[in-house]
């Protein structure tokens, strides 16, 4: 049984992150942070000067369920200092568990309370000593801290423990520690007359030697529900100081956030295994019991809200089955008995179109960064004005033709359509060629989309009136749903790592226009629509043709019994890649040495190893299995001077453990290949509970201190938190997790079109029953593991604190 916390944030195209915030300066270069818990795991490009930024960035992020909030720190970037912060929004795991539709709109930026910003927490025993005559006595012992906030300018603070009850107070330091190891004890006396009010109070805080001390966070405790449990000892979360009132609250402008949250109890796999069968009798025309009307009952009763998020899901479960290709080809069968009209085919935001969409991503994505990569590098880095609209055109732009000539308004356009003529040229070149090695299985569908659709529009008339027909039911997918989205928001379909400049964001969406008309088959209706496209018209007119002929490549690939072409296309969806140039530095049982020890490396994380050589193309490189990895964390910023810097640590067959550290250029880099590898090794056996965020240098470890180099470790691993990614490995159990949740959301209306749609023939009853007898199943299995869990989860001692 697992438990996985989903956070989703949908940033629809109309409706993306906004920010609207004033700066005393009159203007700022934002960005965005986002913390799970105060560890950050995502960073969004900055925007230019400007104080309405519009970043348009979504993430789905897997959280243990035992984190707290998720917050958004507005930052201001500034090459020449530190950055500023503007504000922040934190939100709870209580206020986002209480709105299970998600939380959208806009949420004021709040100043950066720094006795708010406390992080970590406190390992403490505490009883309470003497019975009968003798005078009791309250003793506490502080045993270590973790995770604690770093203060000091070397990423570092120099926390001190202080204890107080009852007016009498205890304090103990340890310099130039985030880890520290107190292990001392502190003794008051009881004062029965304040057995219901009195307080227990342990904070910690950072020295510093000429300014003033900093809050690091503090634990409070009932002394009369500790006298009650006599003794108790655990790690506490230490929790901020009362916050302040700001002068500048209302003031700082406002953030608008779209937030889901998901808390999915994923059951073994013998739970799902009944539906998963269901689902796969349902587009198995090969399986006996066959039910279609199952995915029309799911295509009825799916709202619009819904279907995107239910497509995918759908997608995934069946490749996992390896049946993706008979489940599009029911929802082109319904799809296309609804279609009157073939000029408006697979258009709407149908479950057809919304899996197909789906489909491409997951399978073809791969194919899509070898197809656009090349000209989508090219127009970033030629950074080229490009106009075609006479209202849009700016001569200031443009710049100058000559020495002293201004360019005028017919020389730019002319221009500019020469460049886009090149652009385009060649990415249907590309188009072209890429049928030799588009995906096998992408191939297969199209082939039976296309099949369908000639069957559909069989009648002769209606050829001759649409010959284009066929063709543009794949355009309708491959240009209008896949490579035109693409081309205008590179970063979204991760061919960039930041969002293009305006300039450059022109030019993509001109080029985006262009393969759209072309996809559409119909320079007239473009031409009538926006008369200054007619420039592009005659490589509009060719790139129809090429695309025709990649389209009747494309359908019959599915016939070709070259191996080695099938080899070639073939894909294998779900698997893990991820790669890349990353400086590395391999540590055994030996110290660091002073001087920098790292390399760049081609670092490459394939199904079931971590390989790095010097180059890409290296014949010689070394190896690290993934069974063998027993933890993947960050690493202390004050070790290296690097703050995106992670370690893998590793066991030998010998028992020996080794530790890799790669330094990484970014946080979103840093936490990318932390998703990865721990997604790739989350079903390793022998992983560590607890490690060392610092390394073993001068005979001790940076981070506690400690001179044991076996020192087991003094902070706990973070396996829980994960990005989602397009390359992560199929997770079947969790797919239909979520469609059984779906369909436990929709069971009435199910049961509603049931009758009312599929008639009451008894085979179509029996289906229906067995669906909900499977659905109450897994309801009662669900139930019993919540049981089992609330048993569990009865602990006094967080009753103790107030």
């Amino acid at each position: 049984m697992r438990l996985i916390t989903i956070a989703q944030r949908f940033l629809p195209v109309c409706s993306n992150i906004i920010v609207n915030f004033t700066c005393r300066t009159g203007s700022s270069d934002p960005y965005c942070i986002v913390k799970i818990d105060n560890e950050a795991i995502i960073r969004t490009a900055t925007i230019w000067k400007t104080l309405s930024p519009f970043w348009g960035e979504e993430y789905t992020v897997h959280l243990p369920p035992y984190f707290r909030t998720v917050s958004f720190y507005v930052l201001d970037e500034d090459s020449l200092s530190r950055d500023d912060v503007i504000g922040k929004v934190s939100i709870s795991k209580e206020v986002l568990t209480a709105k299970p539709q998600g939380v959208d709109g806009w949420m004021n930026l709040t100043e950066i309370d720094p006795d708010e910003e406390v992080q970590g927490e406190i390992h403490l025993q505490i009883s309470v000593l003497g019975d009968g005559d003798i005078p009791r006595k309250l003793c506490c012992q502080v045993l270590e801290a973790r995770d604690l906030a770093k203060k000091d300018r070397n990423g570092a603070s120099d926390p001190f423990v202080r204890v107080r009850y009852n007016g009498k107070t205890y304090e103990s330091v340890v310099k130039k520690s985030c880890y520290p190891r107190w292990n001392e004890s502190f003794e008051f006396e009881l004062d029965e007359t304040l057995a219901d009010t009195g307080l227990l109070s342990v904070e910690v805080w950072d020295w510093d030697l000429v300014s003033r001390n900093d809050f690091l966070g503090k634990v409070l405790f009932n002394i009369n529900k500790l006298q009650s449990a006599q003794q108790e000892e655990g790690w506490f979360r230490l929790g901020p100081d009362k916050s302040k009132h700001s002068e500048y609250e209302g003031t700082l402008g406002s953030l608008r956030l779209q937030l889901r949250l998901r808390d999915e109890v994923v059951l073994p796999s013998s739970h799902y295994k009944p539906l998963t069968e269901l689902l796969s009798q349902s587009v198995g025309s090969q399986l006996n019991g066959n039910w279609p009307d199952f995915i029309m009952l799911i295509d009825e009763t799916t709202t619009a809200e819904s279907r995107q998020e239910v497509a995918n899901n759908l997608v995934k479960l069946f490749l996992g089955q390896g049946l993706v290709k008979e489940f599009l080809d029911v929802l082109f069968k319904l799809e296309l008995e609804k279609t009157t009209e073939p000029n408006t085919l697979f258009r709407s935001n149908s479950l057809a179109s919304k899996s197909m969409e789906s489909f491409l991503k997951v399978a073809g994505m791969q194919y899509l960064h070898r197809l656009l990569g090349p000209i989508i590098n090219r127009i970033f880095e030629e950074k080229k004005y490009v106009e075609l609209d006479p209202s849009k055109l700016e001569l200031k732009e443009a710049g100058c033709a000559g020495l002293h000539r201004q360019q005028t308004e017919s020389d730019i356009i002319q221009q500019s359509s020469s460049l886009l003529q090149s652009y385009l040229s060649e990415l249907l070149t590309s188009i072209l060629q890429s049928a030799s090695y588009c995906p096998l299985l992408i191939c297969q569908v199209f082939h039976q989309l296309d099949l369908r659709v000639q069957e559909r529009f069989s009648d002769p008339d209606l050829q001759a009136a649409h010959s284009n027909v066929k063709f543009i039911a794949v355009t309708s997918f491959l240009c209008l749903r896949f490579i035109s989205p693409a081309i205008m928001s590179p970063k979204l379909f991760h061919l960039r790592e930041k969002h293009a400049d305006a300039r450059t964001s022109r030019t993509l969406l001109l080029l985006a226009k262009a393969v759209q008309t072309i996809g559409n088959m119909d320079t007239l209706a473009c031409c009538s629509k926006e008369p200054w496209m007619v420039c592009l018209q005659p490589a509009i007119q060719q790139g129809i043709t090429q695309l025709k002929n990649f389209i009747t490549k494309l359908v019959s690939c599915h016939e070709s019994e070259d191996l080695e072409l099938q080899t070639r296309m073939s894909l294998q969806c779900g698997t893990m890649e991820k790669e890349g140039f990353l400086f590395l530095h391999r540590t055994k049982d030996k110290c660091m040495p002073m001087t920098s020890p790292f390399k760049k490396y081609y670092v490459t994380l394939s199904k079931d190893t971590l390989s790095y050589s010097r180059t890409q193309h290296s014949k010689k490189s070394s190896f690290i299995s993934l069974p063998k990895i027993r933890a993947v964390e960050k690493v202390e910023e004050k070790c290296f001077g690097s703050a995106n810097v992670m370690q893998i640590i590793s066991s030998e067959d010998s028992g020996q453990q080794e530790t890799l550290y790669l330094d990484c250029k970014s946080v979103n880099e840093l936490n990318h290949w932390l998703s990865a590898l721990r997604k790739a090794c989350s079903h390793n056996t022998n992983t560590m509970s607890c490690y060392h965020p610092g390394i073993y240098k001068a005979d001790r470890w940076s981070c506690c201190h400690q001179k044991e180099k076996s020192d087991p470790g003094c902070d706990k691993t973070r396996h829980g938190v994960t990005l989602q990614e397009w390359y992560d490995p199929l997770d079947p159990d969790l797919e239909a997790q979520l469609i059984y949740q779906h369909l436990r959301s929709v069971q009435h209306a199910m049961r509603y079109c049931g009758i009312n749609i599929l008639g009451l023939y008894q085979k179509k009853v029996d289906g229906l029953s067995k669906l909900f007898s499977i659905l109450q199943d897994l309801h009662d299995a669900h139930a019993a593991v919540e049981e089992e869990e609330r048993s569990k989860n009865k602990n006094v001692f967080l009753e103790l604190q107030t």
